[in-house]
Order: structure tokens, then sequence, then C-alpha cells
């Protein structure tokens, strides 16, 4: 009788050593100084890519102001010929201006709609 509690005590040691094995070990300490908390900054917080977003939201306003300024607005002028859109006023309140900056707006928010849906359909997020 003794060879089952032989054998049960060595399966038992074997899945003791299995288990062991499989805990997690704890993760090593970060290294100190500024050095690298900054680059653990940089890489915990995606600095580097909210500044390229950043830059090219830039870039896309000024690209869309463009397109409204020099494209769309014209058009309504073509419209309302012998009238320039800017100057349309009521009151103190300068309409025309206003109607410009909403319709730069709207195109800006569109594109960036369009934007973000094609990069979820590459599975970028």
């Amino acid at each position: 009788m003794s060879k089952p509690k032989d054998k049960n005590e060595e399966i038992l040691q074997v899945l003791k050593e299995i288990k062991a094995l499989l805990e997690p070990k704890p993760a090593p300490s970060p290294k100190k100084g500024l050095w690298n908390e900054f680059l653990d900054f940089i890489s915990k917080y995606k600095v580097m890519g909210m500044a390229v977003a950043f830059i090219l939201g830039i870039y896309l306003g000024t690209l869309v102001q463009a397109l409204v300024g020099d494209f769309i607005m014209p058009i309504i002028t073509l419209v309302l010929p012998d009238v320039r859109w800017e100057d349309f006023v009521v009151g103190p309140f300068r309409i025309g201006h206003f109607v410009g900056a909403l319709i730069t707006f709207l195109i800006v928010a569109f594109v960036v709609f369009l934007i973000v849906k094609v990069t979820k359909k590459w599975g970028i997020e």
C-alpha cells in the first residue's frame, strides 16, 4: 500500500512545481532617474502621437479655412452678386463673418468624422 501513497505524493510534488512555474513573477522595479521617468511619461501618455495629431490638426484647420475662403464663399458671392458675405451686418452683429466661421467648422467636423470613420475601418484607434 505504500506505493500508491508514494505515487500520489510524487504527483502532488510535480503539480506544486508546475504551479510555482505558472505563478506570475513580480514586475521588475522601474529604473530610477529623471531621464527614465521622462521616457516612461512619453510612452505612457503617448505624447508623440498627441503632438503629431495637434500639428496635423492645425494645418488641417488652415487648409479647410482656405477651402471655405477661397472656393466656397466665392460661390456664395456668385449667387449674391455685389454683396460681400463678410460684410453682412445686423445691428452690431457681423452675421457674414459668423456664417463663414460656421461653414468652416462644419467642414472641419465632417473631415474629422471621415478620418475617424476610415481609421476605424482600417482597425486604427
